[in-house]
């Protein structure tokens, strides 16, 4: 058993079946080994997850070819991670542990933080902009990705639906006007959309 046996199952497990059906113990046995015998090659699950995550970077995240402006490099280099990352279907549950950070990505990483910088914020301040930008590249992708899945699992009206199907105009005008689009206009990708505004906000003005 080498730690690339142990990726790979891990890998299978993942796809297959979700985060939640992956134990040290489930994986000893799928490669024929014991739990105690895992902790050579990994020392938890959360270092597993790492590098799951690192192995379906190194296999899928290509660099893209980056614009000379600094704005643009940071809005290509975001939307590159969001197009690889919401492509598989067990990256939720690795994202929403926050801090599990791929070396594979640190280069998609430095181009943010180097585009802020060079935007005009200090490192410090584009540190806190990389941030931002990575929860709601996240928080995307989690929202629409669990979004999906209730859909795909449930075709009955969600309670939302229900919700916006009775609303009081009096009493919320502006979202009874909507209310019968709210569900197609919420499911529209506006990701870039929301990234540039984002950025933007995020630089000096001047």
């Amino acid at each position: 058993m080498s730690r690339d046996d142990v990726i790979e199952t891990a890998r299978r497990i993942v796809t297959e079946e979700g985060v939640h059906r992956l134990t040290m113990r489930r994986l000893a046995t799928e490669v024929g080994s014991t739990p105690m015998a895992l902790y050579h090659h990994v020392r938890n699950k959360e270092e597993l997850l790492v590098l799951l995550l690192d192995d379906y970077a190194a296999r899928t995240l290509r660099r893209p070819e980056l614009p000379a402006h600094p704005r643009e490099r940071i809005i290509t280099t975001a939307a590159t991670l969001h197009e690889a990352l919401a492509a598989c279907p067990w990256i939720v549950e690795v994202l929403t542990a926050d801090d599990l950070m791929s070396t594979s990505a640190l280069w998609f990483v430095e181009q943010i933080v180097d585009g802020l910088i060079a935007c005009g914020l200090s490192p410090e301040r584009a540190v806190h902009g990389y941030r931002t930008i990575w929860y709601y590249t996240v928080g995307e992708i989690v929202v629409r990705t669990t979004a999906d899945r209730r859909r795909a699992d449930d075709d009955r009206a969600t309670y939302r639906e229900r919700v916006f199907g009775d609303l009081d105009a009096a009493e919320l005008p502006r979202l009874a006007q909507v209310a019968d689009r709210w569900a197609p206009l919420t499911a529209e990708d506006t990701y870039l959309d929301g990234l540039r505004a984002l950025v933007a906000g995020l630089l000096p003005k001047g």
